[in-house]
């Protein structure tokens, strides 16, 4: 039995197992750190920074950063909420996000971290404009890289879930976009039904299932009743998970 360990996530005691992340064991407690990197079943890549918080006052990712005993971490500061502000205001300026006309609306992740952090028109940075392909040629998947984070959430899935290599990075720092491992889409064995394209998966407009678009309607969509982390912040309040 791993040893239990206890901590503080701003000011509230949290009890956690020895080599748990921060992020998993404030996960359990009720308290929900903002992430778009990170999702359920794959391993964490702390790539986005979003989930960043500080422990004894230094900046650590807290979707890789392992619980240790008496840590004390910030989570919900001033500070720390302006960090994820311009995190989430540099995404929407360097990619082409019309939420108002993207599929995605109503349950993409970006949209409704924006919203949970009061970003209503992101108009800090200059706009990067950019011109990135779209790629159509598989017939049941669509592939619009304009709106693609780099969260790596599909390279992940692909590789660890799917037992593939559809996806991967291509280039270096300003130029790292996702590819696929082929000419197009429709040269890769990507399914439907892969995890890799799954709802749930991209936290974007990334990737899109043809034939299913604003199936949704509005009022019933992910985010259209419940803030982004109400699912983790509701166990703690006892009204139990979404």
């Amino acid at each position: 039995m791993k040893k239990s360990i206890q901590f503080t996530i701003d000011g509230v005691t949290v009890k956690a197992r020895a080599g748990q992340t921060i992020m998993d064991a404030a996960d359990q407690a009720g308290i929900y750190i903002p992430r778009l990197c990170d999702v359920e079943g794959l391993e964490p890549q702390g790539s986005c920074r979003v989930c960043t918080v500080k422990v004894n006052g230094r900046p650590a990712a807290s979707c890789t950063q392992p619980v240790e005993q008496g840590i004390d971490v910030e989570n919900d500061t001033p500070e720390i909420l302006n960090c994820r502000r311009d995190l989430i205001s540099m995404l929407f300026q360097e990619g082409n996000h019309l939420c108002s006309i993207c599929e995605a609306s109503g349950r993409c992740e970006l949209q409704a971290m924006a919203y949970r952090l009061g970003i209503v028109e992101p108009a800090k940075y200059p706009y990067l404009q950019p011109v990135r392909p779209i790629d159509a040629s598989h017939p049941d998947i669509l592939l619009d890289k304009n709106r693609c984070i780099r969260c790596g959430r599909c390279i992940r899935a692909s590789r660890q879930r799917d037992g593939k290599n559809v996806f991967g990075y291509i280039g270096r720092g300003i130029y790292k976009r996702v590819g696929v491992d082929g000419r197009n889409l429709a040269d890769t064995d990507v399914d439907v039904n892969d995890r890799a394209v799954a709802a749930g998966t991209c936290p974007v407009g990334c990737i899109i299932r043809k034939r299913l678009g604003f199936h949704e309607p509005i009022g019933q969509r992910k985010y259209d009743n419940a803030p982004i982390g109400s699912k983790i912040e509701n166990t703690r309040s006892g009204r139990g998970k979404e």
